[in-house]
């Protein structure tokens, strides 16, 4: 899992090295017993920061099949909703389990945060025994799901406080890389449950049916359940005085309380803003990608509801992959290009893939219902998508069908004259996607960090897991409300608009985005030049 620190950080002491028990760094001690427990705590935040994540993603692939499954009133535009939900109960929770945390062990806002998740898992499992508003009860256990995924401010926090300076920048490379392989994988446990098929088998004693739809989120409940186990058993509360290791510094006492200073109130607010937006836009675009794939796919290529999870399980699985050798190789790179230049590559990789998938060509996709009409439907180019409505008649089925119907709905106008979109360019764009997203996901948390410095960040990290909460709450209703009216090809060119302008963004803040200690070095310098002229 990606969920483990570097080896080297790990390997050496918090404070560097002070004897066989224990570690020293000025006045500042702390022996190996209490090195390891740290770390210990440290990773089972990087586990429920990973299980956090997969909660999300875990039915990404399969909610608009079930939905459609258990509630016919149910359309795409409602869709958008559920998937919302999620993060709106996050963004809601992040700020009261934050307060929480600020007062009571950190071990009571994550016990019950991880408990609601796990209650509203089961209750997701159990949306189809309603025998009406069954949409209505999906869209309250995703809410509560994501309510209590508002523990990620409390992880963020803790990770913050527990780690030294040197090792904080790395540990929250770590915490983002947790965070988005858990948004990536997730439908790969989605995608071995569908073999389990829509019927399943029923628990009769409980009314519990598991299927390709529930196992994915009983999976979570029980994972859930673990995570308490675990923190109860070995999660212990630490925290690295900062303030002692700038003191143990061998600065001048005039420098050293100028440093104090400097660490509580210079820090450049425009950065911060700019990141955060940055952060924003970059789960946004993916948040409307993990969205889109299911219905898109269902309407270019005339998959059923199990096709649809089944290949995009599989492809996202790869893309998983993928995003797991650039988290390891991203480091690296970045160490020879700089954050700043790998965070605009990342941005640039996305772009290309989303331009890719824009519709081109003639090709039409299959109008719903056509392969079991014999390809009776004639095909709709643009000029003719004002036909009379009684000539399509031809595309409704029976009223006694039993096959599902496939491929792109008439109901939706923009399907009479969209060009379809290849699976060639499909999986290219998907390819694309999954190489930029973990790149700019790491970039801007580590550009983040290191722009905050030596301050305490909890409540910083408040404003950035805002901001993509907001992002996730956004992106799915954006792109279900322009993919159902307007279909595609406006969908995503709007999402390149978006990705050019947080380029242009980037290129502006471009020299603000720089490390505190860079800053404090060079403001630092000017001050003993200005000494040195004055003496």
């Amino acid at each position: 899992m990606a969920a483990v620190p570097a080896a080297a950080e790990e390997q050496e002491p918090l404070l560097g090295s002070g004897g066989d028990d224990e570690s020293r760094y000025g006045d500042v001690v702390e022996t190996q017993q209490h090195y390891r427990s740290r770390w210990r705590s440290i990773r089972i935040m990087y586990l429920t920061m990973f299980l956090s994540s997969v909660g999300f993603s875990i039915v990404i692939m399969s909610v608009w099949p079930y939905l459609q499954k258990i509630d016919l009133t149910a359309d795409a535009s409602f869709l958008g909703w559920i998937i919302s939900s999620y993060s709106l109960g996050q963004m809601i929770a992040s700020p009261l389990f934050g307060l929480w945390s600020n007062y009571r062990p950190r071990r009571e806002p994550l016990v019950v945060s991880i408990a609601i998740s796990v209650a509203a898992n089961c209750l997701y499992a159990y949306v189809h025994l309603p025998t009406s508003h069954n949409k209505y009860y999906m869209l309250v256990a995703r809410a509560l799901v994501g309510f209590g995924a508002g523990n990620v401010a409390v992880v963020r926090s803790y990770i913050a406080g527990a780690t030294s300076l040197s090792e904080r920048t790395s540990a929250m490379a770590n915490t983002s890389a947790c965070q988005a392989t858990g948004f990536i994988l997730g439908p790969v446990f989605q995608t071995c449950f569908s073999l389990i098929g829509e019927k399943g088998v029923t628990w009769e004693i409980i009314d519990l049916q598991v299927n390709m739809y529930t196992a994915p989120v009983l999976l979570g409940a029980l994972l859930g359940v673990i995570n308490i186990i675990l923190i109860f058993a070995m999660f212990r509360e630490h925290q690295v005085d900062d303030i002692r290791q700038c003191k143990s510094i061998n600065f001048e006492a005039e420098e050293s309380d100028y440093v104090d200073q400097d660490a509580q109130g210079n820090i450049d607010q425009v950065a911060v803003v700019a990141t955060n937006i940055l952060f924003f836009v970059i789960l946004f675009v993916f948040a409307v990608f993990e969205t889109i794939a299911t219905p898109l796919t269902m309407d270019m290529y005339s998959w059923t509801r199990k096709e649809a999870v089944f290949y995009n399980g599989i492809i996202l699985g790869a893309i998983g992959i993928e995003s797991v050798i650039v988290f390891m190789v991203v480091k690296v790179v970045s160490k020879k290009t700089g954050e700043r230049a790998t965070l605009y590559g990342g941005l640039l990789i996305i772009l290309v893939g989303f331009f890719i998938l824009l519709p081109w060509g003639k090709k039409l996709p299959n109008i719903q219902w056509e392969d079991i009409k014999n390809n009776s439907v004639p095909r709709i180019i643009f000029n003719e998508m004002f036909t009379p409505f009684w000539k399509l008649q031809t595309t409704q089925l029976p009223s006694n069908h039993t096959v599902e119907p496939t491929g792109c709905s008439v109901v939706q106008s923009w399907c009479l004259y969209t060009p379809l979109i290849h699976l060639a360019q499909y999986i290219t764009s998907d390819i694309l996607i999954g190489l930029g997203y973990p790149v700019c996901n790491v970039m801007s948390y580590t550009l983040y960090s290191k722009i905050l410095g030596p301050k305490p960040q909890g409540v910083y990290m408040g404003w950035l897991t805002a901001s993509g909460s907001g992002a996730r709450i956004l992106g799915p209703v954006f792109v279900s409300q322009i993919y159902t009216h307007l279909g595609p090809r406006w969908a995503f060119s709007l999402i390149c608009g978006i990705i050019v302008f947080s380029l242009l963004l980037l290129e502006t803040v471009y020299k603000r985005l720089t490390a505190f200690s860079v800053r404090f070095l060079h403001k630092l310098d000017r001050t003993n030049e200005v000494k040195i002229k004055n003496f």
